[in-house]
C-alpha cells in the first residue's frame, strides 16, 4: 500500500468517484451499524447545555444526522460525495454542505462538536495537519472533536479504489496535539473483542485554550 506519486486531485477524485458509484449499496450496508458508543463519546464531553451545534464531518447518507436530530441537537452534515450529500439532505432534512475534505470552507467558531466517524482516514498524511487545523478553527472555544478511523502501522495508499491513511495511536496523538487539541479519551472498536479484531480506533479531543 503506497501512494507513490498520486496527486491530491487524483486521490480526491477517485475516492469520491468510488463512493458516488456505490452510494446506494453503501447506504444499505451501513444503515444498521450501531455507532451509539461513538455518539455518546462525543456528547458526554461537550460542556454546556444542549442542544449543541454539531458538524457531522463525512456524514455519508445521513444515518447519524438523524440520530443527532433525534436527540434534539442542531446538526449540519458535510460530505465530499455529491450522491451522499443529496441522500443525507433528503433522508434527514438537515442542512448538508457538499465539500471536498481537501478543499474545505468552514466558518470560524461555529460548532460545539464535530463527529468525524470513519472519514478522516481518507485525508492523505501530508494534508492531515492542515485539515485538522481547519476543524480546530471551526470549533467554539472548548469544543470537542470525535474521530474514528481504521488504525494501522502508519501506512497509506490505495485500498480497493479508495485512498486511506492507517495510523497508530501515537501518530494520531502527535497530529492532533500539533493541531491544537487535548486528548480526552480513546478506545478501540468493536468493544469486547481482542485487539487484533478491533480495527477501529476512536478518540475524543478538546480544542485547546
Amino acid at each position: 500500500m503506497n501512494d507513490g506519486e498520486s496527486s491530491l486531485k487524483e486521490i480526491s477524485g477517485l475516492t469520491l468517484a468510488y463512493y458516488n458509484q456505490r452510494a446506494e449499496d453503501f447506504r444499505a450496508g451501513t444503515r444498521d451499524h450501531d455507532v451509539s458508543q461513538n455518539i455518546k463519546a462525543l456528547l458526554r464531553h461537550i460542556v454546556g447545555q444542549p442542544p449543541f451545534a454539531l458538524l457531522d464531518f463525512g456524514c455519508g447518507p445521513g444515518r447519524d444526522l438523524r440520530a443527532f436530530t433525534g436527540l434534539g441537537h442542531q446538526v449540519i452534515g458535510l460530505d465530499g460525495a455529491a450522491a451522499f450529500a443529496d441522500m443525507a439532505r433528503a433522508d434527514s432534512g438537515c442542512e448538508v454542505w457538499h465539500q471536498d475534505f481537501l478543499n474545505l470552507d468552514l466558518p470560524d467558531g461555529r460548532f460545539d462538536g464535530i463527529f468525524a466517524n470513519a472519514s478522516l482516514f481518507h485525508v492523505p498524511g501530508r494534508e492531515l495537519p492542515r485539515v485538522l487545523r481547519q476543524l480546530q478553527a471551526t470549533l467554539k472555544a472548548g469544543g470537542v472533536l470525535f474521530c474514528s478511523n481504521p488504525h494501522g502501522p502508519n501506512v497509506e495508499g490505495w485500498n480497493g479504489g479508495r485512498y486511506g491513511a492507517y495510523l497508530d495511536l501515537e501518530t494520531w496523538r502527535c497530529r492532533l496535539t500539533a493541531a491544537g487539541f487535548v486528548e480526552l479519551e480513546h478506545y478501540y472498536r468493536p468493544a469486547g473483542m481482542p485487539r487484533e479484531k478491533q480495527p477501529w480506533l476512536a478518540s475524543v479531543w478538546r480544542k485547546a485554550d
